[in-house]
């Protein structure tokens, strides 16, 4: 049964990459042409365009192993920086939501070996302490120091609830996404360029302080003889 799970992932992804071969949906966000259709795309109809970007986000964030960033700097150039951080947002936590099932209903047997020989990210993502889950989330995405893909699939062989999940994915990837879509913007748009680089220096800062902050709560949590000493 276990390894049924597998291969109809494995068998379903196979299909999805066939068919993002077959309409060579990579173009639209990676080369030059496919990013000039893709504009005409959203010059003629702009709901059309959003849809295919969230969905190739999507399907990307499962099946590719492509830094984060990239699809930030994809929605900046598109669709400028507030209309690309949403639509950013929204791809990239459907992705992260996705790969979150497949590594907890497809992928576990599979997934779990791989994290544990990372003596790292064992340590960071496994914790027995409920109150640990989101305060580990919001690290991890506001400072994404392990790669995207493999941190979606990694708690989703954690016990945390996918609802859980869900929310603290979208509120702690915020920032990020602002950071990269505005930065993007910023360089590619003159006249708005200082007032975006602005909001980025922000921004950059609020999330170094935010999780300088979360990771002293962190260690107090987890070092309660530290914490009382301290006291």
């Amino acid at each position: 049964m276990k390894n049924k799970k597998i291969w109809v992932f494995l068998i379903f992804s196979a299909l999805i990459l066939i068919l993002a071969r077959y309409f060579n949906l990579g173009s639209y966000l990676f080369e030059e042409k496919g990013i000039n259709t893709l504009k005409n795309i959203i010059n003629e109809n702009y709901i059309l365009a959003a849809g295919l970007y969230i969905v190739f986000t999507a399907a990307a964030c499962v099946l590719l192993a492509l830094p984060g960033l990239t699809f930030a700097v994809a929605a900046g150039i598109l669709f400028g920086p507030w209309a690309g951080s949403i639509l950013c947002l929204a791809g990239t936590t459907l992705g992260a939501v996705l790969s979150f099932a497949a590594g907890r209903y497809f992928l576990k047997d599979a997934v779990k070996p791989m994290i544990e020989k990372n003596k790292l990210l064992k340590k960071v993502i496994f914790t027995d302490k409920p109150e640990n889950e989101i305060i580990l989330l919001m690290i991890t995405r506001l400072l994404p120091v392990f790669p995207f893909n493999l941190q979606n699939f990694a708690y989703g062989i954690t016990d945390i609830s996918i609802v859980k999940y869900t929310m603290a994915t979208f509120i702690f990837m915020i920032p990020g996404v602002l950071l990269f879509t505005l930065a993007t913007s910023g360089i590619i748009n003159e006249t708005e360029r200082a007032d975006l680089f602005f909001i980025v220096l922000i921004i950059a800062a609020v999330m170094v302080l935010l999780s300088v902050y979360v990771k002293r709560i962190y260690k107090k949590i987890n070092s309660p003889k530290e914490e009382a000493y301290e006291k």
